[in-house]
């Protein structure tokens, strides 16, 4: 049973420990927050024991295996970096890092500490729809490109409309649309078809001068992706791949919930599978898989190329980022 610790007490956090009390293969069993008040009031009910608000002491404990971090952005590089260097499983929340310097030193610190895991939780890799569409887009012959849109209005917009800041849409701590939703259709993009040849992001930038949404061109050797991201306002346009006179559909690139293929003729045949209700537990089981066998040769590749897939997903992001001259206090140190 993998032990594990939560960092944030937001719904995403409950989502997870919801999926990892799923698969059968996790505990939790301490909480970490600002005010262990507050730890407490969230992990009681869960079954959690410890509570703590002094990082370096939750970090340093022995009943933990793993730590699930999903703070602001702008703190998963520290918390990480010191599960790390305590031995520990970091399951980091997306985005892993801010920038690149930051990804090649979490690396630097896995190869001093070989006992520890580092995965980033970005949950659609994870399901069957990922690679059903990965095997269909091996079927398409030429490939003409992808449209790939995730739009879903943020419900802190309406507190940066009334003059406030929320983390989210902050440049102290690495917010914007980009380092959310854009996350999931980086991943998308990358996992499909590999690193881009050349990138430009254009952000419509919100009045904290983050980037509230925006458009990015990936271009390849013989055709571009459009990325269509945004947390100011919502899209229902489905996200598409190009064969030759073949489409493969989706009705959302991040929840990959229905995947279907349209031949030259249009007709429609529903690929990949029903996801799970909850969209984390195929990474939680995954994970899981790997924790507990680390030296398995399956295991092992899969979990290289978990890591190499979220270096390279950095990588693009920041490029975008550098594209769109949307700059973070952290790039500078």
């Amino acid at each position: 049973m993998i032990r594990l610790g939560i960092i944030g007490t937001n719904w995403i956090t409950q989502q997870f420990i919801e999926a990892a009390h799923a698969t059968g293969e996790y505990r939790l069993t301490a909480v970490y927050s600002r005010t262990v008040e507050k730890a407490k009031q969230f992990g009681e009910t869960k079954g959690a024991t410890i509570f703590s608000d002094d990082l370096s002491e939750f970090m340093a404990n022995d009943a933990l295996d793993a730590v699930y971090i999903a703070s602001p952005n702008a703190l998963h590089f520290e918390q990480a970096k010191l599960a790390l260097e305590n031995d520990k499983v970091a399951i980091v929340e997306k985005p892993i890092v801010a920038n690149l310097k930051q990804m090649e030193i979490l690396r630097q610190t896995l190869e001093k500490h070989p006992k520890a895991l580092l995965f980033e939780a970005a949950r659609q890799i994870h399901q069957p729809n990922f690679k059903a569409v990965h095997d269909q887009i091996e079927k398409l012959g030429r490939i003409q490109g992808a449209t790939l849109t995730y739009m879903k209005y943020s419900s802190r917009y309406d507190a940066v409309l009334a003059g406030q800041e929320p983390n989210v849409f902050s440049l102290k701590f690495a917010g914007g649309a980009l380092q959310d939703l854009g996350v999931y259709v980086a991943y998308d993009a990358v996992g499909w078809f590999g690193m881009p040849e050349d990138v430009a992001y254009y952000p419509t930038l919100a009045p904290t001068r983050v980037d509230g949404k925006g458009v990015a061109i990936l271009r390849y050797p013989e055709f571009d992706i459009t990325l269509n991201i945004g947390k100011t306002s919502n899209s229902y346009l489905p996200s598409e791949i190009y064969g030759l006179k073949d489409t493969i559909v989706m009705s959302n690139p991040a929840d990959l919930e229905t995947v279907s293929y349209r031949d030259e003729k249009g007709n429609e045949t529903l690929i990949g599978s029903k996801p799970a209700e909850n969209p984390m537990i195929a990474e939680a089981a995954d994970f899981a898989r790997v924790i507990q066998a680390p030296d398995n040769e399956q295991n092992q590749q899969d979990y290289w190329k978990w890591l190499d897939l979220s270096q390279n997903v950095a990588k693009l992001l920041y490029n975008l980022r550098q594209s769109g001259k949307i700059v973070f206090p952290d790039d500078n140190k």
